[in-house]
């Protein structure tokens, strides 16, 4: 052979063997735990609850310990996160079935509901999420992603399902807020229409149900063939409270700590063994370096009845449904290896719309959709960028029996103001120094409040935000 041929034949040789190999697209499991309190697990200061598999992870990761959910109950956060969007703008600021604060499907505004001995009339919530809202699992579907959405949904009744939303497979998600029985055949004492779990049929009699959907996602990575995005949204911690009876077994012989509640406690394990199995697949796959693992919860701990709470949300004040930090504060990790830092805390205040953002740019597509509300966090996680100072806000104009009225919240800095639409009870609190909002400043920091009060009001306004109103005097209406 000539010997110029030859040199070409090897230098094709080296720039082949030189060339380097193509990046596999990277999976994405945002895991939606429902109810799960700020300190319900060990990385975040539980003392009862043990959650070995998410203090590996948490090991693996990085913890943000300000981090929020869009709204202190679950519908209104679950359309945040799939939308990017404020809950305030989407109208669904209450959770989905509420009939008591007025549900209607259609959602009009102009449409308020009356409570007796109440001063406001309030407005109704947008019954679904609107098919013509671009959902997370429909931006992965453009590129290329296989797209599961597992577990709770409650965003609307058939025809708004996740299956109507961008994602190819449903499983267990319908308009149902919570589960029927946590234990096959996940039925009710009195089971009616609406109770049973989409496409999650009866398997084995006593099969726990986080048991189960981790099963079923494992079954689904198996079957899949390119990248995948997966929304896990387990029914788990809601209520009914209930958990393995092995489990049950273990905490009711436990040293009872401030947290002390063994079918809670047995519920929060089982779920962290389910999320250490899914670990361990994705381990043996070879998939756990090319995963992002985001793991949150959709609104602060239920403590319901003080003289047996479901649980305690330590260190924070209240609990879900209420707009002091136990109500809106939610333990969140991320996990990538080699790419995210492990074992780090950041403090930076971040909240549920912030998760799409950051998902599109892990992907490399670096979103410039103005509809958009959360701001990419992977600067921060990768510790190549810093996330400028923003202000954060929550909306509920409804009342919740006789213990919550409507409100509006925003967060500027350590600053936290709570605004009342009864007169006379504004609240704020400055969280760097009091994290359990015990010493309300908004009367020696009047000059404060009112300038958050102002970026309250404007935002209102700028996300058409349905409001309360007054209630008319019978002698106005002649």
């Amino acid at each position: 052979m000539d010997g110029k041929w030859v040199w070409t034949f090897l230098l094709l040789i080296l720039l082949i063997s030189c060339a380097k190999p193509k990046e596999e697209p990277l999976n994405i499991i945002l895991i939606h735990v429902d109810d799960l309190g700020w300190a319900d697990i060990q990385p975040f200061g539980s003392d009862f609850y043990e959650t070995p598999n998410l203090n590996r992870l948490a090991q693996e990761g990085t913890l943000f310990t300000n981090s929020y959910a869009a709204a202190a109950i679950c519908s209104p956060t679950r359309a945040a996160l799939l939308t990017g969007k404020y809950p305030a703008r989407l109208g669904i600021t209450d959770w989905i079935r509420a009939k008591f604060q007025g549900y209607s499907t259609s959602g009009e505004l102009g449409e308020y509901e009356e409570f007796e001995g109440r001063p406001l009339e309030t407005p109704k919530i947008q019954g679904y999420l609107p098919l013509e809202e671009e959902t997370i699992a429909e931006r992965m579907k453009k590129l290329g992603y296989h797209t599961l959405h597992l577990g709770k949904w409650h965003l609307g009744e058939e025809g708004f399902h996740p299956e109507d939303q961008g994602f190819d497979v449903n499983i267990g998600g319908n308009d149902l807020g919570q589960p029927p029985s946590y234990f096959d055949p996940y039925q009710a004492a009195q089971p009616r229409e609406f109770y049973e779990m989409k496409n999650l049929p009866p398997r084995e009699k006593g099969e726990f149900l986080t048991d189960r959907e981790s099963d079923e996602l494992v079954q689904f990575i198996e079957n899949t063939e390119g990248p995948f995005f997966v929304h896990w949204a387990p029914y788990a911690v809601h209520t009914p409270i209930m958990g393995p009876p092995d489990l049950v077994s273990k905490y009711e012989e436990k040293e009872k700590g401030v947290q002390n509640n063994p079918e809670y406690a047995a519920l929060i394990e089982n779920l962290d063994f389910n999320i250490g199995k899914l670990m361990e697949y994705l381990n043996e796959k070879g998939l756990r370096e090319n995963t992002l693992l985001i793991f949150t919860s959709d609104n602060g701990g239920l403590i319901g009845n003080p003289d047996k709470p479901v649980t305690v949300n330590l260190g924070l004040r209240s609990q879900k449904g209420f707009p002091y930090e136990g109500g809106i504060r939610v333990p969140t990790i991320v996990s990538l290896p080699g790419i995210i830092p492990q074992g780090k805390e950041i403090e930076v205040p971040i909240i549920t719309m912030d998760w799409i953002p950051t998902i599109l740019e892990f992907v490399g597509l670096k979103s410039s959709d103005s509809e958009l509300e959360g701001k990419s966090l992977k600067g921060l996680l990768t510790e190549k960028g810093e996330l400028a100072e923003r202000d954060l806000f929550w909306h509920f104009p409804h009342y919740r029996e006789t213990t919550v009225i409507p409100y509006s919240i925003i967060r500027s800095g350590d600053w936290k103001l709570i605004h009342y639409y009864e007169t006379g009870m504004d609240e704020l609190f400055n969280l760097a120094n009091d994290r359990e909002e015990k010493n309300n400043l908004f009367n020696e920091e009047s000059e404060i409040a009112n300038e958050l009060q102002a970026k309250l009001d404007q935002w209102l306004i700028d996300t058409k935000a349905r409001m309360p109103i007054e209630k008319k005097n019978e002698s106005e209406e002649i």
